[in-house]
């Protein structure tokens, strides 16, 4: 092999592959070793080759498809081909023949869209937690499709990320490519949820706990009848987990469930829409529950806007309680209470688990059984949405 042993280890790896391709051995869509043989043919960490691979990649000598492997690029340079650095003369400048310009490391972040504190909070811990640690943070929005949370995390790759933290899409079906990314080993943090019966690292609130919090807050309201919703999938782990909730604090204070005051996966009507036309709004008109728990903030604000259209007053008519601050800044005092999810910590601490994933250089680390699964417990915020049960208002 015609590499120089006193380059780094990753660059070992990098020379040897981006000769083959520049002499012709290795040719378009050709598939390029495989990490594990890489890995054995230079005795280097998986790591050590991650990072060779996404060299390549940045520097436009291959591509890389999860689950299958990775191939020589269409435009792949070529002895010949390369073209060098002149300077203001014209000349050609021998010093830079060889020099690449050090490039940031990438990492990627894949979440559903960017609309409310939540989001935001979480996506600016997250930025601060890597660029402390020298890396870049490219962000895609999936908009809540799966399809597309399955492009922009192939995407993603092909250019060179070295790590992902993604915030999965609210399905009832896992996302293919990300069980491709752990087939793989890619390094990958999900956050806000898991997959059941899939190990991976997550980082996520305590969800049982946040809903159940939310229902016993109202129980000691006078509350008895109270509607949780959610327009996401009911399968979704995470709207499955605060349902649970949601019964373990009926449960705890001995009082039946009402099947049909667990509302999800419904379409919220429209601004011009007749406000009779929806299961969550027919639910409220005729008043079936004296309070609301929201599985989103999004869907707290929805509840307002609905309550005042059939011109009911919150809360001394309905209370609401929701999942995260609805509010979409903080000049103001929000008028919500909610579900505090600590979406800063979140942030940061699945950046910090993918940083250590990046940094691990031991050939034999295999991350089974020793992921890094942090659930962290909501707080309850009590603000100005929610009342105690007035006489009026009981429901028989």
């Amino acid at each position: 092999m015609n590499y120089d042993s006193r380059s780094p280890l990753y660059m070992q790896v990098q020379q040897y592959i981006q000769r083959r391709i520049e002499q012709g051995e290795l040719t378009a869509h050709d598939r390029i070793p495989t990490e594990k043989e890489l890995m054995a043919q230079f005795e280097v960490s998986r790591i050590t080759v991650v990072n060779a691979l996404a060299s390549l990649v940045k520097e436009g000598f291959i591509y890389r498809v999860p689950g299958r492997g990775s191939f020589v690029a269409e435009a792949a340079p070529r002895v010949g081909s390369t073209h060098s650095v002149n300077d203001s003369s014209g000349k050609s400048d021998s010093i830079y023949k060889h020099v690449t310009m050090e490039k940031s490391r990438l990492v990627g972040l894949v979440m559903p869209s960017l609309n409310d504190l939540f989001a935001m909070r979480l996506l600016a811990a997250i930025r601060e937690t890597l660029q402390a640690r020298g890396l870049t943070l490219m962000v895609a929005f999936s908009d809540g499709n799966k399809a597309e949370e399955e492009r922009l995390i192939r995407q993603f790759v092909q250019l060179g990320a070295e790590g992902l933290l993604i915030f999965p899409v609210d399905k009832d079906t896992y996302n293919e490519e990300i069980l491709s990314l752990k087939v793989n080993h890619f390094p990958f943090v999900l956050i806000d949820r898991y997959l059941p019966g899939v190990e991976t690292d997550y980082v996520c609130s305590d969800n049982r706990l946040g809903a159940q919090m939310a229902v016993e807050h109202l129980f000691q309201f006078g509350h008895r009848r109270i509607v949780i919703c959610t327009d996401a999938y009911r399968e979704c782990v995470s709207v499955k987990d605060r349902i649970a909730g949601y019964m373990n604090a009926y449960e705890g204070n001995g009082h039946m469930i009402d099947p049909a005051l667990i509302l999800t996966d419904f379409p919220m009507p429209s601004e011009h829409e007749a406000v009779d036309s929806n299961l969550l709004a027919e639910c409220m008109r005729n008043r079936t529950a004296t309070a609301y728990v929201a599985l989103s903030g999004r869907i707290g604000i929805q509840l307002l806007q609905l309550a005042k259209r059939l011109q009911l007053r919150v809360p001394e008519d309905i209370s609401i309680v929701t999942f995260d601050n609805p509010e979409s800044s903080t000049e103001h005092e929000t008028f919500f209470d909610h579900i505090y999810q600590n979406e800063d910590e979140i942030g940061r601490r699945a950046a910090s688990i993918l940083i250590r994933r990046l940094d691990k250089d031991d050939a034999s680390a295999d991350p089974v059984n020793k992921y890094e699964k942090v659930i962290l417990a909501p707080q309850l915020v009590i603000k100005r949405s929610s009342a105690p049960v007035q006489v009026y208002a009981k429901l028989p």
